[in-house]
């Protein structure tokens, strides 16, 4: 079956009975047109299976309403959560998001941004995977306004909306060194990852100042294995079985260790006090109460929109660094 006719706005304007003209102002919601005619105009155009040229719009104006969202993973709660505020923000303001997802693959980051660029986006906004620094300096050449979200590069310039990591993993380990707990395994992101990297240096700044023994081999600080973070754990608790508490990198990590330690015989908080980062379950019900690190997801979303569309309009360049807060639940105790 071929491919039906395209519908034109000549076509709409024999239907209704007004000018081409009219037509044409109706359906880009003019206000020199009545919303009694443009309702009518819109009704129709759209029983028609009309569909507006946004290329040849977009060689008119410049502008085609669109924003590209770049994340790592976007079945990851953390990253879903973000994506559907941003879409509501943008979305109100008439733009229309195009997300790809990188699988925190460099070569996958640079073929996104390739391809939004290509697609005439108004702007980009990036979760950075960082293994180097070459995809975001491309993105910097090719003038297209972004703005990187969750993770930051030192001493580049480039506008970011991150939450205060360093302090996020200082205030877990400190909660936890309080609690009487000494021997804490630390499920850390990899460390070229900017947010990885400033959590680490909260949790040692934590030890420092509470007088006590940062332990190395108890900081694990790259992706899982073939098995999962559960063989990461299981290996760990072997070798130091000391440990009674754990510190995870993301709230997904938390949850997959609470799993593994519930097939080892182990229960939480009883046996080991969990902890995780990004408080998901802000949005999600789970049946196990996590304690974890609130890092804004909704308001880092929302400000990387606003800065993106500042930057859109009027070139606006700003650095955003939002607060860390703990949430205490159930998955903790003190010792």
């Amino acid at each position: 079956m071929g491919r039906s006719k395209t519908v034109t706005l000549r076509d709409i304007a024999v239907a209704t009975g007004f000018s081409i003209n009219t037509v044409s102002h109706a359906l880009k919601e003019k206000p020199d047109i009545s919303k009694q005619t443009r309702a009518l105009i819109q009704k129709t155009a759209q029983e028609m299976g009309y569909i507006g040229n946004a290329s040849a719009s977009f060689l008119r104006s410049g502008i085609s309403k669109t924003i590209a969202i770049i994340l790592g993973d976007i079945s990851n709660p953390h990253f879903s959560i973000m994506v559907r505020e941003i879409e509501t923000y943008i979305r109100e303001l008439g733009y229309t998001p195009f997300i790809l997802n990188t699988d925190e693959d460099e070569e996958n980051e640079y073929k996104a941004i390739l391809s939004a660029v290509q697609k005439n986006v108004d702007g980009i906004i990036l979760c950075p995977v960082q293994r180097s620094r070459e995809n975001i300096r491309f993105l910097q050449k090719t003038g297209v306004p972004f703005v990187l979200i969750g993770r930051r590069f030192a001493g580049e310039d480039a506008d970011y909306v991150v939450c205060d990591d360093e302090n996020g993993g200082y205030i877990a380990a400190k909660y936890l060194l309080e609690l009487g707990h000494r021997d804490i395994l630390f499920l850390n992101g990899p460390l070229h990852i900017s947010s990885a990297a400033e959590r680490l240096q909260g949790y040692q700044r934590a030890f420092k100042e509470m007088g006590v023994a940062c332990r190395p081999e108890l900081i694990y600080s790259g992706s899982s294995q073939a098995g999962g973070w559960g063989d990461v754990l299981a290996q760990a608790l072997k070798q130091h079985p000391s440990v009674t508490a754990l510190l995870a990198f993301s709230d997904l990590i938390a949850w997959e260790s609470i799993l593994a330690l519930k097939n080892m015989g182990l229960r939480v908080p009883k046996d080991i006090s969990v902890m995780g980062f990004d408080d998901i379950q802000s949005r999600f019900r789970f049946p196990v109460l996590l304690t974890t690190v609130s890092s804004s997801k909704r308001t880092m979303a929302t400000a990387a929109a606003e800065l993106l569309l500042k930057k859109i309009q009027e070139d606006a360049r700003e650095q955003i660094v939002l607060k860390t807060k703990l949430i205490v639940r159930e998955s903790t105790r003190a010792l």
